[in-house]
């Protein structure tokens, strides 16, 4: 209870800071803050824009450090946006690129773009753009020829156009930004990330070719920011390589108060000790990680047989009790998320009777959309804008979706899946109770698992348990409600077997849906046995009933004959490269022979 108070205090005392704190407050240029209201809404600075933006402001190198959802991404593009607007002549196109933000995937490139735009409406002159992944190389050719003021990328897009793209103008650069940097080195950047740094600190400073140079009202020298919502060994390492005695914010040994003045902060600043001590990072990233406060955190204890019909149970009571509604639910593989995405757009059923000849209906009718890498970038793109502007939507996804999207009104975050490493869980939790908003997760673990529960409350991270057999017994069972003892198991109850049955049977006469099913199955199972360090005496696939895994994909083979058929078919397509293969070695000879 006492823990619990704690953070209903944080809570408030951020609403507080909220009302005695405004932009203009802050140092900023007043046609920004208008900006802020007239094209974001925004009111007030979040606790952690008033805590960050005076820092930047003064130039110094800073490293924040807070939960997902408290407004980072304005933290560090209006500093910029200033500072663009205060130069004694009005910068042009042509002067190139002064800001870079990198950022881990496309769809949150897309989304601080679109923030960006907003925030630049009045300000037709400092021109916004990005590259990425999956975009025409050619038309960012292109578009960097002609110039881009404030440049967002994902790293291997960008390394891409430093090597090879001459017109790219950046000696003007002045901001990297580092946004969600522990998810740039988790996908494995690191050493683009060093060579990238590496390309732009060989840049000559203080001359710019072509007579482009921009003068500015201070000796300014090149600034770095670092965010992240988490802190380890690698995002220490990338702080020691990109950041010169930075400023700590939102850590507890490190605090700044929201209304200081630009002044003010760069003369307490200038008084500390030249050198840094990083083994903070490290003290911090085994410390407890930082939530919303108005986050409400469960997990339910489902047995691996009983988890498909268990999962679309609760997304039916919760679709059902508020018509309104957008849930996030996260799958472990791209392979498992197509076979729920078609199983949920597709199941009908019989509610009242066993009869097949009864009328059906769609057991879950919301809209629902799909999100994985595997997809092709333009649908990507429009799952992810459609996802936005839903009032009520259902969607599946990856880790893709996990880091940093910002999704107005998502009430709840299921994690179907497992996230593995507990930085992971407060990333997929963050797509919810975003700005001061209410908002709830759900962790689906079974039996074999629960010790993960202890691996989370290290990091202070503490879960309640889901009243599921509550919401097994609200649903009416040939027409009448089922109230269940509390000693029935899980997996027996009446509900669960009906529901069970039925899955099994619309999968199993549906011959495209039973192969997406094995291979969800199949994909699946290799990523169990992926988990890392301590996390594998936890999730161990020899405690797995293959069995029961199956089932959970509403599957009635066995997993041998499930196995048997993916190696077949995986043997049939080896074969058939292989013929291929002589086929165009026998073509080939003909031709020599010729």
């Amino acid at each position: 209870m006492d823990s619990k108070k704690k953070k209903v205090d944080e809570g408030n005392k951020e609403s507080e800071i909220f009302a005695s704190c405004s932009f203009s407050a802050l140092g900023l240029h007043p046609s920004l803050c208008n900006q802020f209201q007239e094209r974001l809404g925004f009111e007030a600075p979040t606790l952690i824009q008033a805590q960050a933006i005076p820092v930047i402001l003064s130039g110094r190198h800073v490293l924040v450090n807070a939960a997902t959802g408290t407004g980072k991404t304005v933290a560090y593009l209006a500093p910029i946006i200033h500072h663009l607007l205060s130069y004694t002549s009005r910068i042009h196109r042509e002067n190139g690129t002064f800001a870079l933000v990198l950022v881990p995937t496309r769809e949150l490139c897309l989304q601080v773009y679109e923030i960006l735009q907003k925030l630049l409406h009045r300000f037709h002159w400092i021109v916004p753009g990005y590259v990425m992944g999956g975009e025409n190389r050619s038309k960012e050719k292109a578009r960097l020829r002609k110039g881009i003021s404030i440049l967002i990328a994902t790293p291997g897009r960008l390394l891409d156009h430093l090597k090879n793209t001459a017109s790219f103008a950046h000696t003007n650069l002045r901001w990297i930004i580092f946004d969600e940097a522990d998810r740039i080195l988790e996908l494995g950047f690191g050493k683009e990330i060093e060579e990238i740094l590496d390309l732009l600190g060989s840049r000559p400073t203080g001359s710019v070719g072509n007579g482009n140079q921009v003068s500015s009202l201070s000796n300014f020298q090149g600034q770095n920011l670092l965010l992240s919502a988490t802190l380890n060994e690698k995002v220490n390492h990338l702080a020691k390589i990109s950041l010169e005695n930075p400023v700590m914010i939102g850590l507890d040994d490190k605090k700044i108060q929201p209304a200081q003045s630009v002044d003010h902060i760069e003369t307490a600043e200038s008084d500390e000790d030249d050198g840094f001590d990083y083994s903070k990072l490290k003290k911090s990233s085994t410390g407890d990680y930082k939530l919303p406060a108005q986050l409400v955190q469960r997990y339910v204890k489902v047995p691996c047989g009983s988890r498909l019909a268990v999962l679309l149970s609760i997304l039916k009571n919760l679709f059902e009790r508020e018509a309104s509604h957008k849930i996030v639910v996260f799958f472990s593989t791209c392979d498992a998320v197509d076979f729920h995405y078609s199983l949920i757009s597709e199941f009908c059923w019989s509610p009242n009777s066993q009869s097949e000849a009864e009328h059906t209906e769609k057991f879950l009718r919301c809209h629902t959309l799909r999100l994985h890498g595997n997809m092709k970038q333009e649908d990507r793109r429009n799952t992810f804008q459609a996802f936005k502007t839903e009032k009520s939507a259902l969607l599946l996804s990856t880790d893709v979706a996990a880091r940093g999207l910002d999704f107005p009104k998502v009430r709840c975050i299921v994690q179907y899946d497992s996230p593995g490493e507990a930085t992971e869980y407060v990333h997929r939790v963050g797509r919810t109770a975003r700005l001061g908003e209410r908002g709830d997760s759900l962790l689906f673990l079974q039996p074999i698992e629960v010790d993960y529960i202890q691996d989370l409350e290290k990091h202070g991270v503490s879960l309640i348990e889901y009243p599921i057999l509550k919401v097994l017994g609200s649903f009416p069972l040939y027409g009448q409600v089922y109230r269940a003892r509390k000693f029935v198991s899980l997996d027996l109850h009446p509900w669960v077997l009906y529901l069970q049955r039925a899955l099994e049977s619309f999968i199993l006469n549906e011959p495209k849906m039973n192969k997406l099913a094995q291979n969800a199955f199949c994909s699946w199972v290799r990523a169990y046995t992926a988990h890392r360090g301590d996390l594998k005496r936890i999730f161990m696939v020899k405690k797995l009933h293959l069995g029961h895994v199956s089932r959970s994909f509403g599957l009635k083979q066995q997993p041998s004959l499930v196995g048997q058929s993916f190696q077949t078919e995986s043997k049939k397509r080896k074969r058939e490269g292989k013929q291929r293969g002589q086929s165009k070695q026998k073509k080939f000879a003909r031709k020599t022979r010729t």
